[in-house]
């Protein structure tokens, strides 16, 4: 690996900003690399845009926003009509089925799962569609290792959801292999 530019966007309150700051975190924690992580969102903290770029490298990273990115995570439809256009040829458009209608053709792989419904229905509580998410893109990209993510989850949310956190990573890993 060289360097891989990533962008997830959705809307407040999916946990897009959560899921960015545990890759990051991994890269650099439990994989030694180098990482930078950047946000933006609307005015509303619920509902509102939301943007996180993510840049992963094994030098230097000189300038933390990312321009076209080589992955493209959209988790609305909003995401999906504002961002599809930046992608890099030849890069991944992830998307969730449920959320996302894809219009656009795009010189990407696109690559839509059924991220939130599976969610639902083997899981039961929402609140751990982001991580699904997390593991749906490390099973396509193989961009960090998962037992790093894994250890980068543990880190950020309770002790008590580690568990529900890591059978929604382990969901999301089998829906991207």
């Amino acid at each position: 690996m060289n360097r891989v530019r990533l962008v997830f966007s959705g809307s407040g309150g999916q946990g897009v900003i959560t899921a960015a700051i545990i890759l990051a975190e991994a890269a650099v924690i439990y994989e030694g690399m180098n990482a930078t992580q950047s946000q933006s969102y609307g005015a509303a903290a619920r509902g509102g845009s939301t943007r996180s770029d993510i840049i992963i490298s094994d030098s230097e990273i000189d300038f933390p926003e990312v321009i076209q990115p080589n992955i493209l995570v959209c988790l609305t439809q909003d995401a999906y009509n504002g961002y599809s256009s930046i992608i890099r040829p030849g890069g991944i458009l992830l998307t969730d089925s449920r959320y996302v209608q894809l219009t656009r053709k795009v010189d990407a792989k696109q690559v839509e799962l059924p991220m939130y419904d599976q969610v639902m229905e083997k899981i039961g509580k929402p609140v751990v569609f982001n991580i699904c998410v997390l593991g749906a893109l490390i099973g396509i990209t193989e961009v960090i290792k998962p037992k790093s993510v894994i250890a980068a989850i543990a880190d950020h949310v309770p002790k008590d959801f580690v568990d529900l956190n890591n059978q929604a990573f382990d969901l999301g890993l089998a829906l991207g292999v």
